[in-house]
């Protein structure tokens, strides 16, 4: 089933990335073609993707469009075990983003943007309950999760056991009083990074089966920080260990 991308930074990246099936550009009419559209257009010409200009009424509905979509087959999730032959194929310990029942579009999508930024090697979501790979998680990371790997998987937990088995080490992201802050701990190793839902955090089960947890120090009067800013600060702090290990 055919869906539609709609943004200039979504679209782009989507014909960049080459995994999705393209059927149709839509371009709103009278949109100037220069810049990131002109590009856009010459990507999907050189695709073999037809061109085709519509009203801007025809696209509103899809909200911040920015002139124009595109008809595409659905995301192409992967394996999650493709994410640890990635890692081998780039000489690089695995770095793995894990998502438990985070249900904001936007959240998701920044997580994933961040995710990409820093290298990450695959991001593993559980199949119910959860938001997937939607057009709109693909606007808010700005086409970023279009280069990403990302699985799906029936039973978190039970991946994450498997991920274990696997030689990696998972971490929760949960302010609690057992948890350890981020900075002081070693994170320069197979490491597969936990964060959990809007509000709830992490549900028992997965937190339990996480090797240990990390928390971020705040010094403010709020006392949590939004999942997609925390995670995004985890993952800076993982990648940064990697690139100067103590």
């Amino acid at each position: 089933m055919a869906e539609l991308l709609y943004g200039r930074h979504p679209v782009r990246e989507s014909l960049l990335a080459g995994r999705r099936a393209f059927h149709r550009l839509l371009l709103v009419q009278g949109v100037e073609e220069q810049g990131i559209v002109s590009e856009i257009e010459d990507l999907a010409r050189r695709a073999g993707v037809t061109l085709q200009r519509v009203p801007r009424g025809e696209l509103d509905h899809l909200g911040n469009h920015q002139g124009l979509a595109a008809e595409v087959s659905p995301y192409p999730y992967a394996d999650w075990r493709d994410m640890l032959e990635a890692a081998e194929e780039r000489d690089e310990l695995p770095l793995l983003l894990l998502l438990d029942l985070l249900q904001d579009p936007q959240n998701v999508g920044t997580l994933l943007r961040t995710a990409e930024a820093v290298g990450v090697h695959g991001v593993i979501l559980q199949e119910r309950r959860q938001v997937g790979i939607t057009p709109a998680v693909v606007s808010s990371s700005a086409g970023g999760v279009e280069h990403l790997l990302v699985a799906r998987v029936t039973n978190l937990v039970r991946t994450m056991k498997a991920l274990k088995e696997a030689g990696l080490w998972l971490v929760g992201l949960e302010d609690l009083p057992e948890a350890r802050p981020y900075d002081e701990v070693d994170l320069d190793m197979p490491l597969g990074l936990v964060v959990g839902s809007e509000g709830r955090g992490m549900r028992r089960l997965v937190r339990e089966t996480c090797d240990f947890l990390l928390r971020l120090p705040m010094r403010g009067r709020i006392n949590s920080l939004n999942a997609s800013v925390a995670g995004s600060i985890a993952l800076y702090a993982a990648w940064r260990q990697r690139l100067s290990p103590a």
